[in-house]
């Protein structure tokens, strides 16, 4: 193996990216030397978060260089090894996506165990994506048995493993927003939420209230902008909130609007806590066997958009923010 392929940053967006901000590049893959494996890609994943990485701006992470390989989380297996701990045949998992081949040494690769979940598991349920979920719901924002929970874009990656989850933690109630009738329809059959709330059909805070008249206690924002405001008007004193991520602001070319009285936190004594899962990742070990022994059962289910080729990353990627996906998003090689 001498050349792979890699889908490279071209031009920094503005607004929502298209595709000729993208290039596909044949690119030299370099001998192996001691302690190194060569991995090929299967299963790539494309993230809501990676828009904010594509502005030369600071942040949490890195901005994407021009000219040069995106990353992200990818599953693939050793075809070819320098370290005996690796040895051809491994799946592991690793941050070196969007490439059909990456070279890669020990401390950059985690071999997965197969025989609880598929591999592409490993990049949805089984991954960050699950970890979020689930640290939001039992350490930022608890649940607590009886509680009423709204997830906001809870056909999302994320959101969808969430919803399911703040039942397993025992809410009484478990609401969801998401995009057109289809998808919120999908919540409630799919998922088992008991409400669904279709963002572009009427005023979000009325259909909030409609749904959960006694009011929220747990609210995971994935949105920011009108459904933080939202459930600031319907959280119930001493309500918490995660704030993992805002979604609606990622291709925003002017200002976005938030919540438009944030005294109403004060007020009602509200706790709101922002996450960076990169910050709880040693809460895997906790959460996997939990999370294995809730989908060998049928608790919890696991759903994903599969688009095949590396070549179409970049659209399923800008699809992203169309609401083309239920559940994780991903890029089958």
């Amino acid at each position: 193996m001498s050349t792979g392929r890699e889908i490279h940053l071209r031009s920094r967006p503005t607004g929502l990216p298209r595709a000729e901000n993208f290039a596909l590049i044949s690119a030299d893959l370099p001998e192996l030397e001691p302690g190194q494996v060569l991995i090929e890609n299967t299963w790539i994943s494309v993230d809501p978060y990676m828009r904010g990485r594509m502005d030369d701006v600071e942040s949490y992470l890195p901005p994407f260089e021009l000219g040069s390989a995106l990353d992200g989380g990818a599953i693939g297996h050793v075809i070819d090894s320098r370290d005996d701990t690796l040895p051809a045949g491994t799946t592991v998992s690793h941050f070196a996506g969007w490439r059909s081949h990456a070279v890669l040494t020990r401390d950059a690769v985690v071999p997965i165990d197969t025989g609880i979940g598929r591999p592409q598991d490993y990049l949805g349920v089984l991954g960050t994506t699950g970890l979020t979920a689930y640290v939001a719901l039992t350490d930022i924002a608890p649940v607590h048995e009886g509680d009423v929970v709204f997830v906001s874009a809870a056909a999302g990656a994320v959101g969808s493993i969430a919803g399911q989850l703040a039942r397993l933690q025992g809410a009484s109630k478990v609401i969801g927003s998401a995009r057109g009738k289809a998808k919120a329809q999908r919540l409630r059959n799919d998922f088992g939420l008991d409400a669904a709330l279709d963002y572009t059909a009427s005023d979000l805070a009325e259909q909030l209230r409609e749904a959960a008249p006694e009011g929220i206690d747990v609210y995971l924002d994935l949105v920011g902008g009108d459904h933080l405001d939202a459930a600031l008007d319907v959280l119930n004193p001493h309500g918490r909130v995660a704030l993992v991520g805002a979604v609606s602001g990622y291709n925003a070319t002017d200002t976005v609007a938030g919540p438009s009285d944030f005294f109403r936190a004060y007020a009602k004594r509200l706790s709101l806590r922002g996450m960076l899962i990169s910050d709880h990742l040693d809460a895997f070990g906790e959460y996997i066997p939990k999370a294995a022994a809730w989908l060998a059962d049928g608790r919890l289910r696991a759903e994903s958009t599969v688009v095949d080729g590396l070549d179409h990353a970049p659209e399923a990627f800008i699809s992203l923010f169309r609401g083309a996906n239920i559940g994780k998003m991903l890029v089958r090689l």
